[in-house]
């Protein structure tokens, strides 16, 4: 009797009504100790759970108080297996009167109307020997390094072509780590997870949950001041239109920023890498115990050390590794930041998801250079908007989006490479003399 009871009991509670929110309420939970996030109209208190979120607390702390349901469906590609830990921070739903999303809701229904025909043409099916091909052309360069080196010895000339050899490796690792950490290449989550570890340390020296926690960042609010990472310049730069004005009104002078555009070349592109990344990330590794990533990155120190000291000695060796470094940093910082720096970059204005994505990014003309110079990162609107497609299918989608633009009047922007990397400067010189103008007349 007790036993039957307490099913009927169980059953009524799950049959029972959800609590009704409207976005009013919902918005109030904004806060670091207070996080009410919507997903597909219901409502989630992920105050507690956030710190345990795989990729980071700040990410899916972003969406506090915002209706999350693009985000949530963009980064994760196994739904039912999230969804499992998703039903004990269930508290409520929307209220039937109020819309999916407080803004846009055109656009939103249009977006997911895409995704779902992108869904139909198997666009998120990878291509596994792809993949391959691009692992496999990265051993080859390694080895091609190695063997000019044993053959031609360690004079000047071999070194620096085995450099370059070396850093165009570098760079075509970041690019296919890139692939993984998004999910995009198997359809098991773990599996994804495993070979990122893999590429990122052992062929990179490189941590994966610190790339992730910094990259997904960037995807949910890119170039969102304070929840963007990546514009996060350190008072080196300033950045937009709305950063400059407001460090010229308050007589923030930390570099003559009206000479950016110059100084740039100097501490921008060489120094990324080398001096920056390699600090922080060995840093995080220690400061937050992931003993695994470590042991991961230390393998590919022990192999390039194993491999080029005999040649150079243990301090040759260090400035080998570091001369790759300085030149795979120069090739990263103008590929990635010239689909972003050139754009809209401020505080955070509401936006739906795609016409953040689209505000936030722009395109590079295809060739087949471009697309393997830039990891295809040249689809740079297309890989925000599905960050979980395999790269080899973004040109396909890339028609379909550009329609949905011109339906809802938003510029799609795609210019040659030259000039999207001349922008980069352009744009740097544009924010320099707004901050020049407001530092001496506001």
């Amino acid at each position: 009797m007790g036993k039957g009871g307490n099913q009927g009991e169980g059953a009524a509670e799950r049959e029972a009504p959800l609590q009704t929110f409207c976005w009013e309420e919902i918005q109030k939970h904004n806060l670091r100790t207070d996080k009410w996030l919507v997903i597909d109209r219901k409502v989630y208190n992920i105050t507690k759970w956030s710190s345990r979120h795989p990729g980071g607390h700040r990410v899916i702390g972003h969406y506090a108080g915002e209706d999350a349901t693009d985000a949530f469906h963009a980064f994760h590609r196994d739904l039912d297996f999230v969804r499992k830990f998703m039903k004990p921070l269930l508290i409520g739903e929307l209220a039937p009167e109020e819309p999916s999303q407080d803004h846009g809701k055109n656009i939103t229904e249009d977006f997911r109307a895409l995704r779902k025909t992108a869904e139909d043409m198997n666009l998120f099916k990878s291509d596994h020997l792809f993949f391959l091909l691009l692992l496999a052309h990265i051993i080859v360069m390694e080895s091609i390094a190695w063997f000019i080196i044993f053959y031609f010895g360690n004079g000047w000339i071999s070194t620096v072509i085995t450099a370059f050899v070396l850093a165009t490796s570098q760079a075509q690792a970041g690019w296919l780590q890139h692939d993984y950490g998004h999910l995009s290449v198997y359809k098991k989550s773990m599996w994804n997870h495993v070979v990122h570890k893999f590429i990122i340390g052992h062929l990179k020296g490189a941590s994966a949950n610190w790339w992730n926690h910094r990259h997904f960042q960037h995807h949910a609010k890119p170039n969102i001041f304070h929840k963007d990472p990546d514009v996060n310049m350190l008072h080196v730069f300033v950045l937009g239109e709305w950063q400059p004005i407001e460090y010229g009104k308050k007589k923030l002078k930390y570099l003559p920023y009206n000479h950016q555009h110059e100084y740039f070349f100097l501490i921008g592109p060489p120094l990324l890498i080398p001096v920056y990344f390699q600090y922080q990330i060995i840093m995080t590794m220690i400061v937050r115990r992931d003993w695994v990533d470590l042991a991961w990155a230390m393998s590919y120190y022990v192999r390039f050390f194993i491999t080029y000291i005999p040649f150079y000695g243990i301090l040759g060796a260090l400035l080998f590794l570091n001369f790759i470094r300085f030149l795979e940093s120069h090739w990263f910082v103008w590929v990635t930041q010239m689909n972003h720096i050139v754009m809209e970059i401020d505080r955070e204005p509401y936006r739906d998801w795609f016409s953040s994505q689209l505000a936030a990014t722009c395109n590079v003309e295809q060739s087949f250079f471009n697309d393997w110079f830039s990891g295809h990162l040249n689809f740079q609107i297309e890989h925000h908007l599905f960050p979980t497609m395999p790269r080899h299918n973004l040109h396909k989608v890339a028609p379909l989006v550009k329609s949905l633009c011109a339906k809802h009047g938003i510029k799609y922007q795609e210019k040659p490479l030259l000039r999207a990397l001349q922008d980069i400067i352009r744009s740097l010189k544009k924010s320099g003399e707004l901050w020049l103008d407001a530092y001496l007349h506001k």
